[in-house]
């Protein structure tokens, strides 16, 4: 077994997932990443070095996630962190009428069934390691815009799933949730190119919009031993958007 700490995060090979993935391996992490995207996650791990591991894997499936971590019980003896980041981003499911099964079902089983699975087969490892486990949910869990239904419902339902799991395994696993707002996760050449607005900025209490790192710094705190006292929360980054009342003129 490794002496050093050893983090999973999922749909990392990109955007929020990358960022915390990042920053862990800069905490003295090894991190797995795990994406469906086979070439973007190899491409990260690249680029994140030899601390960084690739794993293809669709959260849906249940034998792909039985699999890795019969891997990292394997070669890695152990597994301290799990970050459920892994989603469908986009929120816009079209009106409610209209919402196929197909859609809505496949909205819930990537962003809630998806770390469901993996927490019943990570849990095993990251009791012995008394580790802790992140879900990277959604502001949109506490305020919607229209049409975001299937979205909405699978973030709320994220969020009502970690304090349920932080009671049923505590106080060998710790759980909390990261409720992001806008974070811009766009490749650096596109920023570039297609800036933000300033008005974009200007309306967040904060001044910005988010970045991954915003959201990574919480993981890592939430992950590491001064946390040791937190589980069971929600916690809501988003510039002090929801905290806004916003009324038409």
């Amino acid at each position: 077994m490794t002496d050093t700490p050893v983090a999973l995060v999922t749909g990392a090979a990109r955007g929020i997932g990358f960022g915390i993935a990042q920053r862990l391996i800069l905490d003295g992490w090894r991190v797995i990443l795990a994406d469906r995207d086979a070439a973007g996650v190899r491409s990260a791990t690249d680029h994140l070095g030899p601390a960084a591991d690739a794993a293809i894997l669709d959260v849906r499936d249940e034998s792909g996630i039985r699999a890795l971590l019969a891997q990292v019980r394997q070669h890695q003896g152990r597994l301290d962190a799990l970050i459920n980041n892994a989603g469908i981003s986009d929120p816009h499911c079209g009106p409610v009428e209209s919402l196929g099964l197909e859609d809505w079902n496949r909205w819930l089983a990537t962003n809630l069934t998806g770390a469901f699975l993996m927490c019943k087969h990570a849990l095993p490892l990251l009791r012995k390691q008394r580790g802790a486990i992140v879900n990277i949910g959604s502001t949109r869990a506490l305020q919607s815009e229209p049409d975001t239904e299937a979205y909405a419902a699978s973030k709320g339902g994220l969020v009502a799933f970690t304090h349920a799991l932080s009671v049923s395994v505590g106080p060998e696993v710790r759980v909390n949730c990261i409720n992001p707002g806008w974070i811009d996760t766009r490749p650096a050449s596109t920023k570039k190119a297609e800036p933000l607005r300033e008005l974009d900025h200007q309306q967040h209490p904060a001044g910005r919009v988010g970045e991954p790192a915003d959201i990574a710094a919480l993981a890592a705190f939430l992950l590491g031993p001064q946390a040791g006292f937190i589980t069971g929360q929600a916690w809501t980054v988003d510039g002090g958007m929801t905290k806004r009342m916003i009324y038409a003129d």
